[in-house]
């Protein structure tokens, strides 16, 4: 028995973990980095313990820290997530050495199971079903190209370590010299992430779905299923929605997806909540993918529809005590589907976003949860994962859980960074997730169209007015003042790289008059709090958040969020830097490999460099043919958005 705990994590999951904690009477302690000193898990728990810098591999990743914090906090037992080290061994192995109750499962399951080739050659050894590949132990490029010539393409390559996405490269043609850096680019990435370069092969297989079971065992013999999620809606191999129940999946399916779950951790006597991961083909055949040895992002939809806390099932289990429920008493009803609301640039390259923001409004209503680690305004450190929060929705049919999705994003709000929210409401507004018709390789090939919602002529009327009215509000009444009664503003506002030109009549007592090219507004400002600003357009109250300083601000109007300057003084042309092939860094992050230098010829679409940020990699090529004239950065540097990397002086046409 424990009664202190410590989260050996941060973020949403641990508000999530102090959440239950508390609920059971227990504790709670948190650690934090040097960048989360201010962050709400820190607030929310008993007490706080700084671990060291923000760089995960010197706080949360440092495994004498933690059990270090363990030891000056008295906590008998430590909580590690998802991610860092929730599927480490060696961490599970200290905490044991140590006293201290892992809350997972012990260090031998997690070896057979948590690392991916382990636990594919298991599979294999009782009969559970797998795709063709390769995860053996040698694990030297050569060798691995060998092997991935025997298994063919297309091909998957993985981190044998973690998940998440990271360590995976596709390669569609295994015998081009591309395989070579497609397998050097997964280890380094995997190296990053777990601190474990192994890699598996594995063959694709293009049409299928992404289903997994969520299981779960105790100390005494017992192993459960709790049913079925369907995680195919995935870009770059992250998920980014999730469900349950799996759409089409029978009650006789389910049971032989959870047999074959069930069976797995039973072999290996698996203690606590886990993942089996499959991939299930359209004639009902699946075949074993991984198993997370872990508590899953995506484990609330499972609690919508199961009416259970896993989170206290998890702590429950490592106090000694039996699983509460058995097989026959789980009961599913209805239908969740969970976004994860991430900071990232969605139609620039999903470039991760970092820094200050501004404000945030995500809404919970009837059926909708968020699950967040924000303050007012939290700044988003560039050394770890880019989700903010996770939204929710429960409804009695997939339908409505669908359309209660849509309706929390559309009235969220997140001001000072980008996020992918307009990238998620066009996921689900989909046909093929409307429909269902789902595969891990809808995403990539609908969105491949899709792009950014552009302000419209409402969105800059807003923005214009607020600016108006802001700038009488520092200057006085008088700044609007004309001896004529009206005063006439021309107005240009740049969002991103478009120019909207607007003019505003103003007389006092009356709204703003704008006009943006033939369409016309009647703007009024009925009350700002600074954030949250009502709005009374053509007649109709409404209202925006929003922030401003000077000429730029955010707003997020209409279901439109963008920032906005104001370039009335300014130069019209957009200078674009392709055509002078200059890359610059679009995220905060370490440029990790630089392969050219001054002087070097290169081809458009040649592999360039490499930033790390947020623990992915991020690959950039050549935008143009040409010569390499300057470098703004050396391998190992830190980077910033907007710093100069690498200057190609194009070739003449």
């Amino acid at each position: 028995m424990f009664d202190t705990l410590l989260i050996a994590n941060r973020g949403e999951i641990a508000c999530r973990v102090v959440r239950t904690a508390r609920a059971m009477g227990l504790r709670t302690v948190a650690v934090y980095s040097d960048a989360d000193r201010d962050a709400r898990h820190v607030q929310l728990a008993d007490t706080a313990l700084r671990l060291g810098p923000g760089p995960a591999r010197d706080s949360y990743l440092n495994i004498e820290r933690v059990i270090d914090a363990c030891r000056r906090s008295g906590a008998g037992a430590v909580h590690p997530g998802y991610g860092f080290l929730s599927e480490n061994a060696d961490f599970a192995r200290a905490c044991r050495e140590a006293g201290i109750v892992f809350v997972g499962p012990t260090p031998e399951a997690i070896d057979a199971l948590g690392n991916k080739a382990a636990a594919k050659l298991l599979a294999q050894r009782i009969g559970v079903p797998c795709l063709p590949g390769y995860s053996g132990a040698a694990q030297d490029i050569e060798a691995l190209m060998t092997e991935a010539r025997r298994v063919g393409a297309p091909l998957m390559i993985k981190a044998s370590a973690g998940g998440g996405g990271r360590g995976m490269r596709r390669c569609d043609d295994v015998d081009h010299p591309e395989l070579r850096e497609l397998l050097a680019a997964a280890r380094a990435e995997a190296l990053a992430s777990f601190g474990n370069g192994d890699l598996l092969l594995e063959r694709l297989v293009e049409e299928a779905r992404h289903v997994e079971v969520q299981v779960f065992g105790d100390t005494h013999g017992g192993a459960i299923h709790l049913g079925e999620r369907d995680c195919s809606t995935q870009r770059r191999n992250q998920k980014i929605l999730e469900e349950a129940p799996a759409p089409g999946v029978s009650a006789e399916l389910r049971e032989r997806l959870g047999a074959a779950a069930v069976k797995l951790v039973r072999e290996v006597g698996y203690v606590g909540a886990g993942t089996v991961e499959y991939l299930l083909t359209p004639d009902g055949h699946f075949h074993f993918l991984e198993m997370n040895t872990r508590l899953q992002v995506e484990h609330p939809v499972t609690e919508a529809i199961t009416g259970l806390d896993l989170v206290e099932w998890q702590l429950r289990i490592a106090r000694g005590e039996p699983l509460p429920l058995a097989q026959q008493q789980i009961r599913w009803q209805g239908h969740a589907i969970e976004a994860r609301l991430c900071a990232e640039d969605a139609f620039n390259g999903f470039a991760p976003q970092a820094g200050r923001v501004l404000h945030w409004n995500v809404p919970a209503g009837e059926g909708v949860r968020i699950d967040h680690g924000l303050v007012a305004q939290p700044e988003i450190p560039p050394y770890y994962d880019s989700m903010i929060a996770k939204v929710i929705a429960y409804g009695a049919d997939r339908e409505q859980a669908r359309g209660r999705l849509l309706r929390a994003l559309a009235g969220s709000a997140v001001l000072g960074l980008r996020t992918n929210r307009d990238y998620l409401l066009q996921a689900l507004s989909a046909p093929a997730f409307a429909k269902p018709e789902l595969a891990t390789r809808w995403l990539g090939e609908a969105s491949a169209a899709w792009l950014p919602r552009l302000p419209d002529a409402r969105w800059a009327a807003v923005a214009a007015t607020l600016l108006l009215h802001r700038r009488s509000r520092v200057f006085g009444p008088l700044a609007l003042w004309s001896s004529s009664g009206q005063r006439d503003t021309p107005l240009r506002l740049a969002v991103g790289d478009q120019l909207i030109d607007l003019r505003l009549a103003y007389r006092r007592g009356e709204p703003v008059q704008v006009s943006v090219g033939e369409e016309r507004f009647a703007v009024e400002i009925q009350s700002d709090d600074g954030h949250q600003v009502q709005l009374i357009v053509d007649g109709a109250h409404d209202a925006a958040l929003c922030w401003l300083q000077g000429s730029e601000g955010w707003l997020d109007a209409g279901g439109a969020c963008a920032a906005f300057v104001d370039r009335s003084q300014a130069p019209t042309e957009v200078d674009d830097p392709e055509s002078h092939g200059l890359i610059t860094s679009r995220m905060h992050g370490a440029l990790v490999k630089l392969a050219v230098e001054v002087g070097q010829r290169v081809r458009k679409g040649e592999f360039v460099l490499a930033i790390e940020a947020m623990k992915m990699e991020h690959r950039i090529e050549a935008p143009v043919a040409g010569t390499v004239v300057e470098l703004g950065a050396a391998a190992g540097n830190q980077v910033s958005p907007g710093r100069m990397l690498v200057r190609i002086e194009a070739d003449a046409a």
